[in-house]
């Protein structure tokens, strides 16, 4: 712990002030990044490339360390706050000459694969009409037949 490469020198501060404060909540777990990798779904390698500048870390990684360190609530949203002014920063490699890309060159993308225990909540998905309509009309049907039912079977009994 704390035996930090440098970071570089043309490193934008936002970025810099970042890292380092990630560096301090991985530092305050005790954990090792071999350690920390366990506890979250990012490798160890993924992680020396987060905390060395390389790579921005995907906000849900810095959700999962802010986890792991015990940090909830207006503290974990500062991380959040500070992820995102240094993303915006970060430097962005040069795009490869005549390369088709996808949306702007050199964006950064979240990586998509996140586990279930650290997605941010998201709104329950309504379901697709035709889902619900038939769901309806089988309710409908169950209620019809039990109606039909009742009757057979009162007019059986008191017929």
């Amino acid at each position: 712990m704390g035996a930090w490469q440098p970071l570089p020198d043309d490193l934008p501060s936002e970025v810099r002030h970042f890292v380092e404060q990630l560096r301090q909540l991985k530092d305050g777990t005790g954990l090792s990044l071999a350690a920390l990798a366990a506890r979250t779904a990012y490798s160890k390698s993924s992680w020396q490339r987060y905390l060395n500048a390389v790579q921005p870390p995907p906000r849900q990684a810095v959700a999962a360390l802010c986890r792991v360190a015990g940090v909830a609530g207006a503290d974990a949203e500062r991380h959040t706050v500070r992820w995102e002014l240094a993303v915006e920063a970060w430097p962005r490699p040069s795009p490869p000459p005549l390369a088709a890309t996808a949306g702007e060159a050199g964006a950064y993308e979240e990586v998509p694969t996140v586990p279930w225990w650290d997605r941010l909540e998201e709104p329950p998905r309504s379901p697709r009409p035709r889902a619900a309509g038939r769901r309806l009309l089988l309710t409908a049907v169950l209620l019809l037949l039990a109606v039909l039912l009742t009757a057979v079977g009162g007019a059986v009994v008191f017929g």
